[in-house]
C-alpha cells in the first residue's frame, strides 16, 4: 500500500529533493479525479500521487517540469480537457502548482552508538534535522532505527569522517573512551568550521582532553570552545536524561 500523500511530501523535503506539488483546485462538468488530489513531480518526472492519470496527468508533469527547469516558484493553470488537452470530455479543470525546496537543514554527527547516543539519535529524529552517527562497531549500528534522516557509518577511523561533513555540522562526540574522542575532536577543531563541538565525560575527562587537545597544537582559543561536559546541568546521570540534557544544548545553542 502506498504511503499518504502528505507524508511523502514530508520524506521528500526531507531528502532534499526539490520538486512541485500540483493540486486540482476546482472542476466545471467531467473531471478525471476530485478536488485536493495531487500529484507530486520532480526534475525527472513523476513521483507520486495522481490527479486522474492520461493525457491531463501529463500535462500536470510537463508543466511542473518546467516550472523546475524555469525556477518559478507558484503558478495557477485552468485547461479545457477537450480543447486544450485533447480529450474527448468536455470538462475544464484548475491546477495550482507550488514549488517545494528542501528545508533549511540543521546537520549533526554523533561519534559513537553507545547507550547514551542511542538515546541522542532517537530525540533528534524526532527534530527537524540530518543526522550521521559513526561507529566501529556495526552490531550497536544496527541498534539504531532505520530513519530517511539517519546516516551510519561504520569504520575504524573514526576521525576521517569529520573531513566529509559540511560547515556548519553540530558534533557530539561520545565514543568508547578518551583515546577515541580525542583524534576526532581534534580534526574538528583544526578544521575550525563547525558551531558546536561536544564530548561526554566527566570534569576530570574534560580537563585531561583539554590538556592532551593543547599538546596536539590545537590552540588554546578553540579548545576553550570544547562543549565537554557536554550538556545541560540538568537530570540524573540515566542514557535518557544525558540525551535530553544533550539535545537542549544543542537547541539552544542552534537558536542563539
Amino acid at each position: 500500500m502506498s504511503k499518504p500523500i502528505l507524508e511523502r511530501i514530508l520524506e521528500l523535503q526531507d531528502s532534499g529533493e526539490t520538486f512541485i506539488v500540483a493540486t486540482l483546485v476546482n472542476t466545471r462538468g467531467s473531471a478525471p479525479q476530485e478536488v485536493g488530489a495531487k500529484v507530486l513531480v520532480g526534475e525527472r518526472g513523476y513521483i507520486d500521487g495522481t490527479i486522474g492519470g492520461g493525457k491531463v496527468e501529463e500535462r500536470v508533469i510537463a508543466h511542473s517540469k518546467e516550472m523546475l527547469r524555469t525556477n518559478v516558484a507558484n503558478d495557477y493553470a485552468e485547461w479545457n480537457l477537450q480543447t486544450d488537452i485533447k480529450m474527448t470530455c468536455g470538462g475544464v479543470v484548475s491546477f495550482f502548482f507550488e514549488r517545494v525546496q528542501k528545508k533549511p537543514s540543521w546537520e549533526i554527527a554523533v561519534f559513537g552508538a553507545g547507550h547514551v547516543a542511542q538515546e541522542v539519535v532517537r530525540l533528534l529524529l524526532k527534530l527537524e534535522c540530518s543526522l550521521t552517527c559513526v561507529d566501529p562497531r556495526q552490531e550497536w549500528l544496527d541498534k539504531l532505527p532505520e530513519h530517511h534522516k539517519l546516516k551510519k557509518i561504520q569504520t575504524s577511523e573514526m576521525k576521517d569522517v569529520v573531513a566529509t561533513l559540511r560547515p556548519g555540522t553540530f558534533i557530539a562526540s561520545m565514543t568508547m573512551g578518551h583515546a577515541f574522542d580525542l583524534p576526532i575532536l581534534q580534526a574538528a577543531m583544526e578544521r575550525n568550521v563547525f558551531p558546536y563541538i561536544g564530548a561526554i565525560g566527566s570534569d576530570s575527562k574534560a580537563a585531561v582532553l583539554r590538556a592532551d587537545l593543547k599538546k596536539q597544537n590545537v590552540s588554546p582559543e578553540l579548545v576553550s570552545k570544547l562543549y565537554c561536559p557536554i550538556g545541560e546541568p540538568i537530570g540524573n546521570n540515566t542514557p535518557v536524561e544525558i540525551a535530553i540534557s544533550i539535545v537542549a544544548q544543542m537547541i539552544k545553542l542552534r537558536d542563539l
